[in-house]
C-alpha cells in the first residue's frame, strides 16, 4: 500500500485538515480520505506514516460496526469497491481509497469536541496538579496521575480550527448549543465510551481518554460522526503495563513526539513549523505503534 500526503479525487473538496480531506458526494453524503499525513505540537510534518491513514479508517469502521443500535452514526460503508458503486466517478481511484476512505452522511456538525476522560491524564492532570481543577471546576483531593476516574468525567472542548481546543466547562457548553443538545451529547458520549473501554479492556487496551464529535443529518437526528476510539483521538494504554500516579506509555505517535523533543531540547529546532526531517527509524517506528493498536483494539491485523 502507497503512503499517501494529500488527495486528488474528481470530487468537490470542501475541506483539508492535518489529516484528512473532505469531499462532497451530491448534497447529502460526504467522502473522508485519510491520508497518512502526521502531526505533532500542532505541526504537520513533512513525512508520511506507512499505513496510518488505513488504520484511523478501519478501526473507526471497526469501531461503528460496535455501536450499531447503540448510537446512530454517519458510516454508509469503508470499502473501496462498495464506495466505487456509490459513486462511479472514483472507478479510476481504487488503489487511493483502499482502506483509507469512508463514505457517510452529511451533517451540520456541533461546534464541540465531546471529551470523555476515564483517568486523569494529559491536559487534565497538569491543571488539576496546579489548581485542583478541570475547565475551573473543583476535582477531589488527592487524585493520582493516570489514575481511574469513576465515574468518567464529560468535559467538553471547543473545537479551534488552529491550535490546540480549549477545555470549556458543560455549563459553558449549554450556553453554545443548548440545554437539550448538550444533555443529549453528553448521553451518547457516556454510551459509546462505555462500549469501547469495555470492549477494549477486554483485549488489553485502557482507553484513558477519548473525544467525539457530532452532527445532525438531514432528518434532523444527532448522529456520531469523524473518527472514534483511534490512537489520534484517543489515549491508548496496556492494561498489563498501567501503573497509575505516573505517566503511562501510549499506542500513538509516542516515537514522534520523543524525537521531536529531542530536537527541542538539543536546540536544533525552535518547536516552530517547518520541522526537522525525520529519520526512517522513527517513522517505522511509529508507524508499528499505530498497526500495534488496530491488532490490539480488534484483535486482528490490518489487512487491506
Amino acid at each position: 500500500m502507497n503512503t499517501m500526503l494529500a488527495s486528488d479525487l474528481p470530487l468537490p473538496r470542501i475541506g483539508r485538515g492535518k489529516v484528512r480531506d473532505i469531499y462532497a458526494v451530491g448534497y447529502d453524503r460526504v467522502l473522508l480520505l485519510t491520508t497518512d499525513r502526521i502531526s505533532a505540537f500542532d505541526i504537520v510534518m513533512g513525512e508520511t506514516i506507512p499505513m496510518k491513514g488505513a488504520v484511523l479508517t478501519q478501526i473507526s469502521a471497526w469501531w461503528f460496526k460496535k455501536l450499531e443500535g447503540v448510537v446512530r452514526h454517519h458510516m454508509i460503508s469503508a470499502d473501496a469497491d462498495a464506495i466505487i458503486r456509490e459513486v462511479p466517478a472514483l472507478r479510476d481511484h481504487h488503489g487511493s481509497l483502499s482502506g483509507r476512505a469512508m463514505l457517510c452522511r452529511r451533517t451540520k456538525v456541533f461546534p464541540i469536541e465531546c471529551v470523555i476522560r476515564g483517568y486523569l491524564s494529559g491536559s487534565a492532570w497538569k491543571e488539576y496538579a496546579a489548581q485542583g481543577t478541570l475547565a475551573g471546576d473543583k476535582l477531589p483531593p488527592g487524585l493520582l496521575e493516570s489514575g481511574r476516574l469513576e465515574p468518567a468525567i464529560f468535559s467538553p472542548a471547543t473545537k479551534a480550527e488552529t491550535g490546540h481546543d480549549e477545555n470549556i466547562t458543560v455549563a459553558r457548553m449549554r450556553e453554545i448549543v443548548g440545554h437539550e443538545v448538550t444533555d443529549t451529547l453528553e448521553s451518547m458520549t457516556r454510551a459509546v465510551y462505555s462500549l469501547g473501554e469495555r470492549l477494549s479492556r477486554e483485549h488489553g487496551i485502557i482507553i484513558a481518554d477519548t473525544k467525539f464529535e457530532f452532527g445532525r443529518d438531514a432528518d434532523g437526528r444527532i448522529i456520531l460522526i469523524d473518527e472514534v476510539m483511534t490512537p489520534d483521538s484517543s489515549r491508548f494504554w496496556a492494561v498489563d503495563a498501567y501503573q497509575p500516579g505516573q505517566p503511562q506509555p501510549s499506542f500513538d505517535k509516542q516515537p514522534l513526539r520523543d524525537y521531536l523533543d529531542t530536537e527541542r531540547r538539543a536546540g536544533r529546532w525552535n518547536g516552530e513549523a517547518p520541522p526537522p526531517p525525520l529519520p526512517e527509524s522513527v517513522v517505522s517506528a511509529t508507524s508499528q505503534r499505530y498497526l500495534e493498536a488496530y491488532r490490539r483494539v480488534t484483535g486482528n491485523d490490518l489487512k487491506i
